[in-house]
């Protein structure tokens, strides 16, 4: 486009006189003077900018790692034909690293009163919103010298939800789920607190399970089956504080903590429980109430999108206050937060017993694995002390967990990888045991 001017302007130089293009006055004022002319001319047949009308459509939600398409409509309702280079700006964190040049720039020729569409491809590296900056376009005339340059304010804003990568680990749950509820063929059933059906002793059963009534009617021994709670009430809180904020791996804690929660959140609507959510610190950050069971999993992701550790220590008394007006009966209290023995000891520990003494309390949290491999690490003077400091910090979380298990809280520490099916797992006994 630009070339294709340039070279017809040099070849209409060529066709000057020859004594014109001499080294003089003469000649360099007629060179000059053409080149302005060129310069003038193009600058006014370039398209004007101002005018023109832009509107944005595409994808407003997109996964944690994975594309999103965004569309910029432009109309041109000039009479000149619209040659333009057109930046596209979104926030850094909106492409994978490097990638942000070729993807946010574009070539575009609308003909007059014509419109034309654009794709920009984000694939954002962040949870949060990401939202559209400006609109850059620079309108050159058809030799390509001279352009004219504007900015338009398009909104439009892609929320970048949680991956929810431990989806995979749904399926087996599930299955489980189904051996509880009585729904596959097995030798024993749950042992949940509502009674489901009567059936013929095997081997094995637990003889206080037998029914003697019906025993004495029959000819057979007969044992009462019982099937997992249903309609229970689960609340999971997250603890947003400043401990969410350390990075195990290349996440935040928090980040490892949401998965685990929307694994738990699948699993107990599957199960027929109410699942709500809270995230605090020193206050509410997020909350979700009341949902259907249908509509209870995209309500928390949607939630859980925007949700960023905060750089405060946790109000524990507040979160608890918190957790008894939002659920004022007996439920199952999943808190998802830190282990470390300061933030607990004082800030959990001397409200823990109001919480206790009206709800069954799950407490999960995220264990660093580095931790691990220093304490098994040897050979050099430096890696002794760094399996001596290791091996400290996990007698210290090992004490604390011990502490909360004997005020009645049932504890999950678990690798980021291994968080979620554990605390899954966790569910899934409390509620065979008929304990939620």
């Amino acid at each position: 486009m630009a070339l294709t001017g340039r070279a017809a302007l040099l070849a209409a130089l060529g066709s000057l006189p020859v004594g014109l293009l001499e080294p003089s006055w003469t000649g360099l004022l007629a060179v000059n003077g053409a080149l302005g002319l060129a310069c003038a001319v193009d600058y006014a047949l370039a398209a004007p900018v101002r005018t023109l009308r832009l509107a944005r459509s595409g994808d407003t939600s997109v996964r944690l790692g994975e594309p999103a398409e965004v569309h910029l409509t432009v109309t041109n309702p000039g009479g000149r034909l619209l040659r333009a280079r057109v930046r596209d700006a979104w926030p850094p964190s909106s492409w994978l690293p490097g990638t942000e040049p070729s993807a946010s720039r574009h070539d575009l020729v609308v003909p007059a009163g014509e419109r034309r569409r654009l794709t920009t491809r984000l694939r954002p590296t962040r949870r949060g919103d990401r939202r559209a900056d400006r609109v850059t376009i620079r309108s050159y005339g058809p030799l390509g010298l001279l352009s004219r340059q504007g900015t338009h304010t398009v909104p439009w804003t892609v929320r970048v939800l949680p991956p929810f990568t431990s989806r995979k680990h749904l399926p087996s749950r599930l299955a489980r789920l189904r051996e509880l509820d009585g729904r596959t063929s097995l030798l024993t059933r749950g042992e949940g607190t509502e009674f489901d059906s009567l059936r013929d002793y095997l081997p094995g059963d637990d003889t206080r399970s037998i029914d003697w009534r019906a025993t004495a009617r029959g000819h057979k021994v007969a044992v009462r089956t019982w099937r997992p709670e249903r309609d229970r009430h689960i609340l999971i809180c997250l603890d947003t504080g400043r401990t969410s904020a350390g990075r195990v791996g290349d996440a935040p804690r928090l980040d490892s903590a949401l998965d685990a929660a929307l694994l738990l959140t699948a699993l107990a609507t599957r199960a027929g429980d109410r699942v709500d959510l809270l995230a605090h610190d020193r206050r509410p950050r997020a909350q979700v109430q009341g949902r259907s069971a249908s509509d209870t999993l995209p309500a928390f992701v949607n939630a859980m999108g925007i949700l960023e550790p905060e750089l405060v220590e946790t109000d524990s008394r507040a979160l608890v206050s918190t957790i008894l007006r939002t659920a004022p009966r007996r439920s199952l209290v999943v808190l998802l937060t830190s282990l470390d023995a300061a933030p607990v000891e004082e800030g959990l520990l001397p409200v823990l017993p109001r919480l206790t003494q009206r709800h069954t309390v799950l407490l999960a949290s995220v264990a660093d694995p580095h931790i691990a491999d220093m304490a098994r690490s040897r050979g050099t003077l430096d890696s002794v002390y760094d399996a001596a400091a290791a091996t400290q910090s996990q007698s210290r979380r090992r004490r604390t967990a011990d502490h909360l298990t004997r005020l009645g809280v049932h504890v999950v520490d678990a690798t980021p990888d291994t968080l979620a099916p554990a605390l899954a797992d966790a569910y899934l006994t409390l509620k065979a045991a008929g304990r939620l």
